[in-house]
């Protein structure tokens, strides 16, 4: 059960489901073949010729057969569909939840595309699988082996004729796994690779066409197409290389198995109805095998998929109390040490105290490590070293979620959503009422522009607010910011999409905003900082306090 957990990225419920699938699909094979069983009973009576004695015992057979084949069929799809498709919701929320606790270090390593193939492309590989070829497979194998198993009851050296072909080809196909494993992490690479750059065509459509690049840009995009194209060709190669050659080798079992039997039949080793009946079955053994064998390929690209869900499922989350034991929302770095996944020193010792009631600004180069700052400070990442406290209360030791309710943030990268703008400003609060968002929205200098449009605070802004301007896209975000009324606010170049007239209202706005709560401020522009009480310098990793109460 474990181990189906690790290789196919299941739930507890999801392993057991598939064990209980595997089984269902083992029941259904053999009750396919329980009708040769009744068949060579009947042909023995009509050689006998007793068949007008036992008609009730085959009339009676037939229908137990029917009954348990409705009984057989029924399980085996609820166990193979339902089941399985219950688990992939499963499976979806588990990763959305998983996501959501998980670092920005995480997302650091990863794009957006890759994690959407395995969210969406990975999952549904896992899916369908586990749905049509999984449980077929292993049912499939065992009820071959049962089957095995009996014809040895019978007649062994017919039997051995039969069946020796199975290890053989599971030989094979054990063989096969590690070549196709590489060839599926190869395509799967090349895969996301290809989406990467879909995605980014997309995205950069109106820059490319700016700059006459769509040429020599389409070009590296068809070679990435090519790239999938030609691992995918391998990978049916490889397949065929190897499923083909066991398919062919089950069927010599049928040709050993007529000329065995056609020898001991000469010597009056076995009767003809032996003969006959072992012909029969073995025409039949190896079909439920056959038809899995195709989707094999399919079953070892899983440990691709399920790698990459792993991945996710089982990455460090951050963890804490849910408690908050803050006294006051004076924000402190104690000789805060950190670097990204590169190993590159970002910042190396940076000590200063954020106020409760006073504005800290931060300047400094671009890169110098202003926005990590105030990243740290909301837990996005963990420090190396040193400690971020925020009223006394160390906030590596607090749960993300309940530490995010002390902050509102505003960064200069704003994400808006499809929908209404009254619906994008409510994220700051999901239970604030419609006046409460128009007073935050009044606060951010945004009244003006939205009621100018043409459904007003309905207006469905489009994928990320591409129906407003980069000014008023920021102050939807201040707006948010004001609604959540947080006693921490964290502005990240804030202003930098506004014009002056605009910056001066926010600036008003942010003013009456901050009575009694820590804020702290990135900007370039010396206006935006000048009502700071406090500014500092980020340069070189080292904090520097320039000046105070300015």
């Amino acid at each position: 059960m474990i181990n189906l957990k690790q290789k196919y990225a299941l739930s507890n419920e999801g392993a057991r489901a598939m064990v209980i699938a595997s089984i269902a699909n083992v029941f259904y094979n053999v009750m396919l073949f329980s009708p040769v069983v009744l068949l060579y009973f009947l042909i023995q009576d009509i050689l006998n010729d007793t068949l007008a004695g036992n008609a009730t015992f085959y009339i009676l057979g037939i229908c137990i057969w029917l009954v348990l084949m409705i009984i057989a069929t029924i399980v085996q799809y609820n166990t193979c569909y339902f089941s399985t498709y219950k688990e992939s919701g499963v499976r979806r929320i588990a990763l959305a939840e998983k996501l959501r606790k998980l670092p920005l270090s995480f997302f650091a390593k990863k794009d957006s595309a890759d994690l959407t193939s395995a969210l969406m492309d990975d999952a549904a590989s896992i899916e369908q699988a586990s749905s049509h070829f999984i449980p077929q497979f292993i049912g499939s194998i065992v009820s071959t082996c049962i089957l095995a198993v009996f014809l040895f009851f019978i007649n062994w050296k017919l039997a051995l004729a039969a069946v020796w072909p199975l290890p053989l080809c599971l030989l094979i196909v054990a063989f096969s796994s590690k070549v196709q494993y590489h060839l599926g992490k190869k395509k799967s690479r090349a895969s996301v690779e290809m989406t990467e750059k879909i995605q980014e065509c997309l995205e950069t459509v109106r820059d490319l066409r700016q700059n006459n690049a769509q040429e020599s840009y389409f070009q590296v995009m068809k070679a990435k197409i090519h790239e999938v194209e030609k691992r995918m060709l391998l990978c049916e190669l490889g397949t065929g290389l190897f499923v083909c050659n066991a398919e062919m080798i089950l069927k010599f079992g049928i040709a050993t198995t007529a000329l065995a039997g056609a020898m001991l039949l000469q010597s009056s080793e076995i009767s003809v109805l032996v003969f006959f009946f072992f012909l029969v079955i073995v025409s039949r053994l190896y079909d439920p095998l056959l038809t899995s064998l195709e989707h094999f390929a399919a079953i070892i690209a899983l440990d691709v998929n399920s790698e990459r869900l792993n991945e996710i499922l089982e990455h460090k989350e951050f963890t804490g109390s849910e408690e908050l034991a803050v006294n006051g929302g004076d924000i402190e770095f104690q000789d805060v040490k950190f670097s990204y996944q590169d190993g590159k020193q970002i910042l190396d010792g940076v000590s200063f105290t954020a106020k409760q009631g006073e504005v800290t600004a931060l300047i400094g180069p671009s890169g110098s490590g202003k926005t990590t700052v105030s990243r740290l400070a909301a837990r996005f990442w963990d420090v190396d070293s040193g400690k971020i406290t925020v009223g006394g209360q160390d906030i590596s030791k607090i749960e993300p979620e309940s530490l995010m309710n002390l902050y509102s943030i505003v960064f200069q990268d704003v994400t808006l959503f499809n929908n209404t703008i009254m619906e994008n400003i409510r994220i700051g609060d999901k239970n604030a009422t419609d006046e409460q968002v128009m007073q935050a929205a009044k606060l951010a200098n945004c009244t003006e522009f939205i009621e100018n449009l043409p459904d007003t605070w309905q207006t469905i802004i489009g994928e990320n607010g591409k129906k407003l301007s980069g000014g008023e896209r920021q102050r939807i975000s201040i707006a948010r910011a004001f609604l959540k009324n947080a006693p921490i606010i964290l502005l990240d170049e804030a202003s930098a999409s506004l014009d002056v007239e605009n910056e001066t209202l926010i600036q008003r706005s942010i003013s009456k905003l901050i009575k009694g709560k820590t804020v702290i401020v990135i900007a370039h522009r010396l206006r935006t900082v000048a009502g700071a009480d406090k500014i500092i310098t980020i340069k070189d990793g080292k904090a520097f306090v320039e000046s105070k109460n300015i």
